[in-house]
């Protein structure tokens, strides 16, 4: 029988976000791919440092310590760089104890193209083209923004914006056309009618699947909704994930407050936003992942 990930959490990442790689990218970006490579294997048993990304992952696999039987999440290795310049990292993952051994090294091109062959529900690279390109395939993809603290204990915190994030941007189009005002009456008439999926949709009931596997008061993933959004605004955002019979297990309705010290308080390993302000107030306080995908971020 073939190996499947059926079942599984599967996350997607590249080199830059799990490791501290600017060193070797301003060489190559100053001096060109021929001195790139020969940094690379010159250093390649030197240990790199952790990325802005590296908390997040440890965290997501320490989660198949918790569960008996086979592992329920599976990290892939996506790479620019290619097997030769990448041994440098496989070396690193060896070194830290990342139970990672699946990569695609796609040798200076974007790797994005592999999201969909191994299954992922969510890319995370710090490259933008490349989740531009994830994100336009149907994938939950995020550029990790550098600088964020990751948050201390075991627990795994994950946040989320709501529209052009895990719901469509149909209402942020209303509001960025016409207001305030037509939004708050756009959706208190369609307060029934539960939004469309957003790029995130699947990442968050794959997360929810995932948490139905603990028992109460045992999951060790927590999961909380930070919008914008505020009442009556609120309404239609609750019918639409029990619609999805999808739970979320906070939810923070802001009304326009600045999301940053709200993040902090709910100990974020991540904030994903599509807003790239919301992803820069977030990042002062926790990692932060930017969505580029939306009204908001069109013609960019």
């Amino acid at each position: 029988m073939p190996v499947t990930f059926d079942g599984k959490l599967v996350v997607a990442i590249s080199s830059r976000a799990l490791f501290n790689l600017e060193d070797s990218h301003r060489i190559y970006e100053s001096e060109g791919l021929a001195a790139y490579h020969v940094y690379q294997v010159a250093h390649e048993d030197e240990v790199l440092e952790p990325g802005d990304a590296f908390p997040l992952v440890r965290k997501l696999l320490s989660i198949n310590q918790r569960l008996p039987g086979d592992p329920r999440v599976e990290v892939i290795l996506l790479s620019r760089n290619s097997s030769d310049t990448g041994l440098r990292v496989f070396n690193s993952i060896q070194h830290y104890g990342l139970p990672i051994t699946r990569a695609a090294f796609a040798g200076g091109e974007s790797p994005h193209r592999y999201v969909s062959a191994f299954g992922t529900h969510l890319f995370l690279s710090t490259d933008q083209q490349d989740v531009r390109g994830a994100l336009a395939a149907g994938f939950a993809a995020a550029t990790i923004l550098p600088g964020g603290k990751a948050a201390e204990g075991e627990e795994l915190r994950i946040a989320f914006d709501g529209d052009a994030v895990l719901f469509s941007d149909e209402s942020e189009r209303i509001f960025q056309q016409g207001g305030l005002g037509a939004f708050t009456e756009n959706e208190q008439r369609a307060a029934r009618e539960p939004l469309s999926g957003g790029p995130f949709k699947g990442f968050l009931a794959a997360l929810h699947k995932l948490q139905s596997e603990f028992a109460m008061g045992e999951c060790p993933i927590r999961t909380a909704l930070v919008t914008a959004r505020s009442a009556p605004a609120h309404e239609r955002v609750v019918r639409t994930l029990r619609a999805w019979d999808i739970r979320i297990d906070e939810s923070l309705f802001l009304g326009g407050l600045d999301k940053g010290v709200f993040l902090k308080a709910f100990g974020a390993d991540v904030f994903f936003d599509d807003q790239e302000g919301h992803c820069e107030s977030a990042r002062q306080h926790v990692p932060a992942g930017h969505v580029p995908h939306g009204v908001s971020n069109e013609g960019r």
